[in-house]
């Protein structure tokens, strides 16, 4: 059917957003129309809509996404936000302003959440602790198997004839009770090993040779130290994070963790995890966080095989990631890397920078 002038002229346009498609107004359906009833985004190099999830960084992909919400076409355009009044302007009008006021507010720019963060110097206060009745149960059961166990540990508490001191840099050798009436000459600091030196963290005698390292003659005199008192093993958990639009959970994959001795500090912008599990492991992490939590809504929920640290968002906004600022290795024993002749070095150029979530621009 051919399409005459006078008809042809009641095809309109839709001013939907999303929509952009000419319509007839007799031929326009509750379902016609697929736009986007909220307001465009444009955060971190990101663009989407507020309605709807997907974002994009490329803007022609943006202006394709497809609308979320059906409903009827309109050719009514959308009302403007109105300027606010400036005073003492001669172009200001002094009588009463007509139409209807629309103030959209986006996201919040990062130079503006960095400005609006809380000081990380407020007090940290415990997270609300909730213990899961099944991980009550476990935790009955190995009080139970504990108390078969303790005349086992009493009696290797007895140090055996050859046994050496435990404490470091002490070479004693455990010959019977008279053993005891030694002086013990020891290092009670940490082994430090940086930049090709080693020494120890209490007498900072550094040198490069390892042998050398280990014949250096202990700092400070005490008691020998013949069986290793037991105590709580700090060691590495598995962890991850995932958000919603109001929370971010944090899941540490500890097995039958003891609430009485676990705990999660925090307040709005960082958080001390320290949770003891299968009895004498400890694991601790501290975190600086990206975004703001209301420490008063915020709560820890703990499992047989997990424990669960739900963060309250302060402001609804997605997170970059869990941490603001990435931390810093801690210093270990490594091998001396190889030099290479400076010859076969090649200069950086601006093609070689590369540029992944986990780098920071200071």
């Amino acid at each position: 059917m051919s399409v005459t002038p006078d008809s042809a002229s009641d095809n309109v346009l839709c001013y939907n957003k999303g929509c952009g498609q000419r319509f007839f107004p007799d031929d326009n359906s509750p379902e016609a129309c697929l736009f986007h009833p909220g307001y465009p985004i444009f955060h971190d190099a990101l663009k989407g809509w507020s309605c709807c999830r997907k974002r994009t960084t490329d803007f022609s992909e943006f202006l394709a996404i497809q609308g979320c919400t059906k409903g009827p076409h309109s050719n009514e355009k959308p009302v403007e936000p109105l300027k606010p009044d400036i005073s003492g302007s001669k172009n200001a009008s002094d009588g009463p302003t007509t139409g209807t006021e629309i103030i959209v507010r986006g996201p919040k720019s990062a130079e503006k959440m960095m400005k609006e963060r809380p000081s990380t110097q407020e007090e940290k206060r415990p997270l609300l602790m909730k213990v899961s009745r099944s991980l009550e149960q476990e935790l009955e059961k190995l009080t139970l198997s504990e108390k078969s166990e303790d005349q086992v540990k009493a009696e290797a508490t007895v140090a055996a004839l050859g046994t050496r001191c435990k404490r470091s840099g002490c070479k004693e050798i455990y010959q019977g009770p008279e053993t005891d009436e030694g002086i013990c000459v020891h290092h009670p600091g940490v082994p430090v090993f940086h930049e090709g030196m080693k020494y120890w963290s209490c007498c900072c005698i550094k040198t490069s040779d390892f042998n050398e390292f280990l014949d250096q003659k202990g700092c400070s005199n005490g008691r020998h130290l013949w069986v290793q008192p037991p105590g709580k093993k700090e060691v590495a958990c598995r962890y991850d994070w995932h958000q919603t639009g109001s929370l971010v959970v944090i899941t540490v994959y500890a097995k039958t963790s003891i609430p009485e001795l676990s705990k999660v500090l925090a307040n709005r912008t960082q958080m001390d995890i320290q949770i003891t599990f299968q009895k004498d492991k400890e694991f601790k992490k501290k975190l600086e966080l990206w975004g703001v939590i209301d420490v008063d809504k915020s709560f820890v929920s703990l499992f047989p095989t997990k424990a669960e640290i739900t963060l309250k968002k302060s402001d609804l906004v997605t997170w970059g990631r869990l941490e603001l600022t990435v931390s810093n290795p801690q210093i270990t024993a490594e091998p001396e890397p190889e030099l290479i002749p400076a010859e076969n070095v090649e200069e950086d150029s601006d093609d070689s920078l590369s540029w992944s979530e986990d780098e920071e621009v200071e």
